[in-house]
């Protein structure tokens, strides 16, 4: 993720005393953003737009994913079908992303690298098939963090995939999260019962009841 910088590092990145990087605030040149402790915080969105704005060359990116690579004929008629979207559209793309991970997955190593180069500014324009080729929930979330480092997230709305078969590995990827769960709360339970064996513990199932 961007790198997020308190006033001294701020400064320091942009080469500017903190004295002047606070009457920027005060003339409204620069506006902080907060922590949820309330701790102020700038990050390089705040230095590109100090320092001259986002890189010269920046790259439009197709990205496609499927869930499992089971589906690799479905990711290479996902690329096609993008392909010729993009040839129709007069589109040139820089780079090409293929990827394998459930949509509720949001450590996919490809997925963030896309978003970390977004926030620093890199990605001018980045196409999907669908917005739940991207994640399958906080596509918002997401456009909203793309809009505020100048990216535009194109959705095709390309259908001529399976929805049923990314449905289905989607909620099996629900069902594992919440079984890993279980499991460790039972694991959990039983070296609570061992060392306090004079407290009555309830079974995993009825806490989540």
């Amino acid at each position: 993720m961007s790198q997020a910088y308190r006033m001294g590092g701020f400064a320091k990145r942009i080469g500017r005393s903190v004295q002047t990087v606070r009457r920027w605030e005060r003339e409204g040149k620069l506006v902080a953003k907060r922590l949820p402790s309330g701790h102020r915080y700038f990050d390089e969105s705040d230095v590109r737009r100090l320092m001259g704005g986002a890189p010269e060359n920046r790259l439009t990116v197709v990205s496609c994913r499927v869930s499992s690579a089971g589906q690799k004929d479905d990711l290479a008629s996902q690329v096609a079908a993008m392909e010729t979207w993009c040839r129709n559209a007069g589109v040139a793309v820089d780079e090409w992303v293929q990827e394998m991970g459930g949509g509720l997955n949001f450590k996919r190593k490809r997925f963030l690298n896309i978003l970390d180069r977004m926030q620093r500014g890199e990605i001018e324009k980045l196409l999907v098939a669908r917005q739940d080729r991207l994640v399958r929930f906080g596509y918002d979330l997401i456009a909203h963090l793309a809009s505020e480092n100048g990216c535009e997230i194109v959705v095709v709305n390309q259908n001529s995939l399976s929805l049923q078969q990314e449905m289905v590995e989607d909620l099996f990827s629900i069902v594992q999260t919440f079984s890993c769960r279980l499991s460790g709360m039972r694991k959990y339970q039983k070296q609570l019962r061992e060392d306090y064996p004079e407290f009555p513990m309830k079974e995993p199932k009825e806490i989540l009841q």
